[in-house]
């Protein structure tokens, strides 16, 4: 089982700074997730932005959500430097 996810910051170029409950923070790039339908309304920075931590994972206004498994895995490990 991953990691649960406790914080969530928007960086630039539709990235996000997550923090696990591991205590590792890590760098989730959304821009491929864009061109799906289920991802449309986030295409808009301001909704992209509306982003918060929901169950085990992140979520947005809307409802859009990311799976906990894709958000671990496919998201880098950084260190205070990276940010």
């Amino acid at each position: 089982m991953v990691p649960k996810a406790i914080d969530v910051k928007v960086l630039q170029d539709y990235k996000l700074k997550i923090t696990f409950e591991n205590k590792e923070e890590r760098i989730f790039d959304v821009k491929p997730y864009l061109g799906f339908e289920a991802f449309k309304n986030i295409k808009k920075l301001k909704n992209f932005k509306k982003v918060n931590v929901g169950g085990l994972s992140i979520q947005w206004e809307d409802g859009t959500d990311i799976c906990p498994d894709e958000l671990y895995n496919n998201s880098k490990l950084i260190g205070k430097s990276d940010v």
